[in-house]
């Protein structure tokens, strides 16, 4: 069973960036160019939002560094295009497939699915500005939220994770597991969650550490804060956990109860510590 983090559907009227997103206007396609590496305008401040090239939603990476356009074709298909901090302009990326979590909104569960590399024309060797992969099949036709852990990018990695439903300010937060499913979770060691690990947190569930605790997310992080893995809103060292012997610091429980599931299940998709600020 893959549990995760995320979600998608078919048909979307926008998205909502679990770090910061852009969405799009509505306008006629964009031509898409090379990447110069100049970054789009920002009259008074903020960033000037392109319209997509493919209709599809365009999503920030990390602080408009980067950005991805998500379009979702009937049967389940979904193209990701890699883009530039203009997201007007293609971002080549390594040619590796990606992994994918999807899962419906208002469920606990997700699945797991791999997006492939589509190189288009003028894309380098060993590079793509494309992927392409099939969603699961319960999650087609459903609103969804959808998170790619670890876009390698030949210096480091990317992570993105959007949601299928109009743009707004709400986080998507993970639902709380429970009881026996808990006890399993958090007392059993797996890929990078070590009987150490379980020893340094008490040999607890988070439940009955957090217990009492009232999580507030704070939506905007400033440069530097460390932001929860799970939502990337400002993370709260008062609910931090143990993983590969590492203090890691979330928004609330629940999102420790996904990232400790991660680093079971898809160690390899988990990052040290300091990878978790805002840029």
């Amino acid at each position: 069973m893959a549990r995760a983090l995320f979600s998608i559907a078919p048909v979307l009227v926008g998205a909502a960036m679990l770090a910061a997103g852009c969405t799009n206007s509505g306008s006629p396609p964009a031509p898409v160019a090379k990447n110069t590496g100049a970054a789009a305008p920002k009259p008074d401040g903020e960033h000037d939002h392109k319209p997509s090239a493919h209709g599809g939603i365009v999503v920030a990476i990390g602080n408009d560094d980067h950005h991805v356009e998500a379009v979702f074709e009937k049967g389940g298909i979904l193209r990701l295009y890699t883009l530039g901090a203009n997201e007007t302009a293609i971002f080549e990326v390594d040619a590796e497939p990606l992994t994918g979590f999807a899962r419906i909104l208002g469920q606990t569960e997700s699945e797991s699915f791999v997006l492939l590399p589509k190189p288009q024309p003028g894309d380098g060797a060993g590079k793509t500005s494309l992927f392409v992969g099939q969603l699961p099949k319960d999650a087609v036709g459903k609103k969804l939220v959808v998170s790619i852990p670890t876009i390698r990018n030949g210096k480091g990695r990317l992570r993105v994770a959007f949601q299928s439903a109009a743009d707004t300010d709400d986080r998507e937060i993970p639902t709380k597991v429970v009881d026996a499913e808990e006890r399993k979770l958090y007392l059993s060691p797996g890929g990078k969650y070590t009987e150490s690990d379980i020893e340094a947190n008490g040999r607890k569930v988070a439940s009955d550490t957090f217990a009492g605790l009232k999580a507030e997310h704070d939506l905007k992080p400033r440069a530097g804060d460390a932001i929860c893995p799970i939502t990337l809103t400002k993370a709260n060292p008062k609910f931090s956990w143990v993983i590969g012997g590492r203090s890691y610091a979330f928004c609330c429980p629940p999102c420790v109860d996904e990232f400790v599931h991660l680093a079971k299940e898809k160690p390899n998709e988990i990052e040290l510590p300091e990878f978790y600020r805002q840029k």
